[in-house]
């Protein structure tokens, strides 16, 4: 039996848990995929046939499953629980161009450090920005997925070249950023009208500031939230909503976070200050 819990959902994305109580050492009926998937290992083991080729599954190997490709599944070991991360075909070409991508039957070795990316996944869906931090946690799955980086190949022209690109994109970045345009309300929506692919949007941000784009981001918005609070908003639900945060606990653990203090603590701090 197979049970999905869904973690997160974006526009043509969704990360769920799915747990599988099979005990069946034999092959189960064929299923197509109809996405791209990454699906990694949490707790278990079990087998996968892909397209005929088998490949056994566990917390040190993943594997991608893409359209069209026919599976089967086989747990001799018992029951098993994993992370699924599904993309629609265009968010998949979006994030990784127009390149084959890896073979559909090659399952990928998970290290340490894809480990850490995938438990990271996993924590930041609890923070409801699946807009921009979720996005941005799932890239560099993604890209291990595919067999390197997820965003086509490097420029060229060298590194001063590549820094000088990635310079400008975090200009344009953050002015669209800084005029609230609608695009600049999700990652992927944002490397489209800047015409990159949202690995290297992501990327260049950490290279250029040293901060990741969903921190950038949310520096942005605390800002503009620390304005408010400074003027005495009486109403953090409103100001949660008006700032696009997910709700007020949303808007709260993104302010402690940049802030270390509460939205409310802040408001009586910064009108105090106004005031005298």
């Amino acid at each position: 039996m197979r049970c999905s819990t869904s973690v997160a959902r974006g526009s043509g994305f969704r990360v769920d848990t799915v747990t599988c109580l099979d005990d069946h050492r034999g092959w189960s009926s064929a299923e197509v995929e109809n996405h791209y998937r990454v699906v990694l290992v949490r707790r278990g083991t079990f087998r996968r046939m892909a397209d005929g080729r088998r490949a056994v599954a566990d917390p040190t190997m993943a594997y991608l499953a893409v359209p069209g490709v026919e599976e089967r599944f086989a747990h001799p070991a018992g029951g098993d629980v994993c992370t699924a991360l599904t993309l629609a075909p265009a968010l998949w070409r979006a994030i990784i161009g127009d390149g084959p991508g890896r073979p559909a039957d090659l399952a990928f070795y998970v290290d340490a450090r894809l480990d850490l990316l995938h438990r990271r996944l996993l924590r930041t869906a609890r923070d409801d920005d699946t807009a921009f931090e979720v996005v941005e946690a799932m890239l560099p799955l993604v890209g291990a997925a595919t067999g390197g980086p997820a965003g086509g190949p490097r420029s060229a022209g060298g590194p001063a070249r590549a820094r000088t690109s990635a310079a400008a994109v975090v200009d344009a970045a953050r002015e669209a950023i800084s005029a609230d345009v609608p695009e600049a309300a999700g990652l992927v929506s944002l490397a489209e009208i800047l015409g990159v692919s949202p690995y290297r949007l992501s990327r260049a941000f950490t290279r250029e500031l040293g901060v990741s784009l969903t921190h950038y981001r949310n520096r942005v918005r605390v800002g503009r939230a620390l304005d408010r609070l400074e003027q005495g908003e009486p109403s953090l639900a409103a100001l949660a909503a008006d700032l696009g945060f997910a709700d007020q606990a949303h808007l709260t653990r993104t302010i402690r976070r940049h802030c270390g203090e509460t939205p409310a603590a802040l408001r009586r701090l910064l009108a105090a200050q106004h005031t005298g």
